[in-house]
């Protein structure tokens, strides 16, 4: 990669959501995001598979499977471009050959039911990392939209306990405060991530970490994705521009060190507007902002580049920047993967 253009590990990009709505097309991983996740420099990505409001509660699981299914379509059909990465080697597979390591995970647990036992077939299917809430109350974890916060219940803990036992990644992106403390509390070896968030300290919203649970996930081994969105990183003064994610990210490098940063972009634009999310009204965002609210110079992921030039601007050396751009994620993934079979050579 140039300069300009340095590697990227992205924890979290929901563009399985448009996949699955423009499934009847030929090729829409391809058609839709491989152009610009090339011209980004990415070479890992996250994809969440993730519940809307439409689907709950008995169409949960068949939206989940849908979008996992439009995952390994994307893989099928882009094989000289993109690498199914699920285990041991892959993401140094995905190196070597020059592809996108592209990663399953799931936001959200309705898809579960009451029973945590069907994580047993979703982690077969190549999920890696499992988000336990979104921002409402499942049957499992409280999301961070809840005022009477609940914590994790005991089906809640059952599944800490599967996801810890089966080595997949825990995300507490979106989970209360009281849940995010009884997990790490319950099971502290496990793969605990956040994928995508910012700092409350720069900016005071639910969805943001206080400094005292991103110590904790630090202590735990974890890593804080900070999100590229405007309804964490705050629109005051001059607006959402990508100077605001470098400050969320140089408060986050003061409080934990910079090996425990990385980034988890959330990009909300072209998702939105292609009809494919259907936002729930327990979404948490500020008032007047627009559904497809998105970063200056940084509202996709061919824009990465600019953020390299910003982090550049602030300081950061180049060791620094391929930590927080990409090395930082690869290690704590790779350390994740390691525990599951090679998934490339499928």
């Amino acid at each position: 990669m140039s300069k300009k253009n340095p590697r990227i590990g992205d924890a979290h990009n929901d563009l399985l959501q448009e996949l699955a709505f423009r499934e009847s097309q030929p090729n829409p991983f391809g058609e839709h995001w491989l152009g610009q996740l090339h011209e980004g420099g990415v070479a890992l990505t996250v994809c969440p598979a993730n519940v809307a409001l439409d689907h709950l509660p008995e169409g949960a699981l068949r939206a989940v499977l849908t979008q996992a299914g439009g995952f390994h379509r994307a893989v099928r059909e882009n094989r000289e471009s993109v690498l199914w990465a699920g285990g041991e080697g892959d993401l140094e597979a995905a190196e070597s050959s020059d592809r996108i390591a592209l990663i399953l995970s799931l936001e959200g647990t309705e898809a579960l039911g009451y029973s945590p036992a069907l994580i047993d077939p979703l982690v077969t299917l190549g999920v890696r990392m499992v988000g336990l809430s979104w921002n409402r109350r499942n049957p499992f974890a409280d999301g961070v939209g809840e005022d009477n916060d609940g914590g994790l219940s005991a089906l809640g803990r059952s599944l800490v306990d599967r996801l810890a036992a089966r080595q997949v990644a825990i995300d507490l992106s979106h989970v209360g405060r009281r849940a995010f403390d009884q997990a790490l509390e319950q099971v502290p070896d496990a793969h605990f991530i956040v994928s995508h968030a910012g700092c409350r300290a720069v900016y005071d919203t639910p969805r943001n970490l206080t400094d005292g649970q991103m110590e904790a996930l630090a202590t735990a081994g974890g890593v804080i994705g900070v999100l590229a969105h405007p309804v964490g990183v705050g629109i005051e003064g001059d607006g959402a521009t990508l100077d605001k994610v470098v400050d969320h990210l140089d408060h986050a490098v003061r409080v934990v060190g910079i090996e425990r940063v990385a980034i988890g972009s959330d990009f909300p634009r072209q998702i939105v507007r292609s009809g494919a999310l259907q936002v729930p009204p327990d979404v948490i965002v500020p008032a007047g902002m627009e559904l497809d609210a998105a970063l200056d110079g940084l509202a996709g992921p061919s824009e990465f580049p600019n953020l390299a030039e910003a982090l550049e601007n602030r300081g950061y050396g180049r060791a620094e920047r391929e930590a927080i751009l990409y090395g930082n994620l690869r290690r704590f993934l790779d350390e994740v993967l390691a525990h599951h079979p090679p998934s490339h050579d499928r």
